[in-house]
């Protein structure tokens, strides 16, 4: 009788054993899943929407465009293949394809964050140096660009690891006598000087320009303001010495008219208003990405240098961990069409658009006129805020050629 006590209870321990790891292999399959297919459909929904809708055919978007595209990538040839040693367990495709998944994953990780890194110096020059900008980013330097960032990635990735330079001689040995475990063991020379190609040299650019880039937002909105502030006080003045001395006289009229110009809104302002604070949007939201990007996969980075330099005997690190940090860097591929969403409401309009195009009218939807939705909307109206986006030599010159016409006029 104890036995079979002693059975029973072990059938029982078994038994909730297995239901805890089919339920654990649920959940994970569910959560790999959803960070995959929306990584997936997320990208795509971007390249989509950039295609349809003539508004968000610029410059930058066309590094967001192939950005998204790496992204795409990296959920259907990276995330798959580890999806499936997370739920099996071991590795199923031999060592031939061991070596090409590891080398697409640093070549995908790597093309991101050099897209990131182009993305940031496209900004700078945009923002802080906007008389250049036209000059430094013409479409032949923008295309030389995304056929670098495509490029260069394999000389980290594809030449080191399919020749066998990234690893040990025993490691190549432990990997042919075990061909169902696929481990990126690496070097201390490779990790070094590999992270610092894929991530520590292009993020040190990214912070520095970004970081000029809020700098000189900051300066431009401080002396716009104070501009503003002479204005109005130089306006007020005039006001009270017009109705003074000519009372009602016709050059009364002339002279308010002529104080008022750089404080009313004109069609052409406007224009280069709303384009001007576009390109400031976009630029907060690509520094929201880029510091999102960093978030991601700064703790894998810093893991990976650690444990390939001091060994991994002195540096153990626990399944469970390795994974998270490698999923943690993976989700960022999902974030970046949802930051886009958020703070992007041409992105977000475009989303929309697509979406009814594609559930709601079988692709006979036109792509919406977003232009006609930029004019309808009040928070694009002419008003302190906007100025600040615009440079102190740009507003002189508007200024000086408003008050020449209105000057002719009368």
């Amino acid at each position: 009788d104890l036995n079979y006590t002693n059975v029973t209870m072990q059938d029982y321990n078994d038994k909730d054993e297995s239901w805890a790891i089919i339920l654990s292999t649920l959940i994970k399959a569910t959560i790999m899943g959803a960070i995959i297919i929306a990584a997936i459909f997320g990208n795509l929904l971007v390249i989509v929407s950039v295609m349809r809708h003539r508004k968000l055919r610029i410059i930058t978007n066309y590094f967001v465009v192939s950005l998204a595209f790496a992204d795409m990538l990296v959920a259907l040839a990276v995330m798959t293949f580890n999806a499936s040693v997370q739920l099996t367990g071991k590795w199923m495709f031999g060592p031939f394809m061991c070596d090409a998944w590891n080398s697409l994953d640093v070549y995908f990780s790597t093309a991101s964050i050099l897209h990131l890194c182009c993305i940031s110096v496209d900004r700078y020059y945009a923002i802080v140096k906007p008389l250049r900008y036209p000059i430094k980013m013409t479409k032949r330097v923008v295309a030389i660009m995304l056929l670098s960032t495509w490029i260069a990635p394999a000389v980290i990735s594809f030449v080191p690891i399919l020749c066998g330079w990234y690893t040990t001689h025993e490691h190549q040995e432990f990997r042919n006598e075990n061909p169902d475990i696929c481990h990126f063991k690496v070097t201390a020379i490779y990790a070094v000087v590999s992270s610092l190609i894929s991530f520590w040299i292009p993020c040190t650019i990214m912070v520095f320009t970004y970081l000029a880039i809020f700098r000189e937002a900051i300066r431009q909105e401080k002396q716009l303001h104070s501009r503003m502030g002479n204005q109005m006080l130089l306006n007020n003045s005039s006001r009270d010495c017009n109705g003074d001395t000519l009372g009602s006289s016709g050059g009364s009229s002339k002279a308010l008219a002529l104080n008022e110009v750089g404080l009313h809104s004109t069609p052409t302002k406007d224009r280069n208003i709303i384009k001007m604070k576009r390109e400031h949007k976009a630029a907060r939201t690509l520094g929201i990405i880029m510091g999102t990007f960093i978030l991601c996969w700064l703790p894998f980075f810093l893991w990976y240098v650690i444990v390939s330099v001091c060994g991994e005997e002195a540096c153990p690190t626990p399944e469970i961990v390795v994974s998270t940090l490698f999923w943690i860097g993976y989700f960022n591929s999902t974030l970046n069409p949802i930051i886009y969403a958020y703070f992007n409401r041409d992105f977000r309009e475009a989303f929309k658009n697509t979406i009814q195009c594609a559930f709601c009218s079988l692709c006979r939807r036109p792509p919406s006129d977003l232009e006609s939705l930029e004019v309808r909307r009040p928070s694009l109206r002419y008003d302190e805020r906007t100025r600040s986006i615009y440079s102190e030599t740009y507003l002189k010159h508007i200024d000086r050629r408003r008050s020449s016409e209105v000057g002719s006029s009368l």
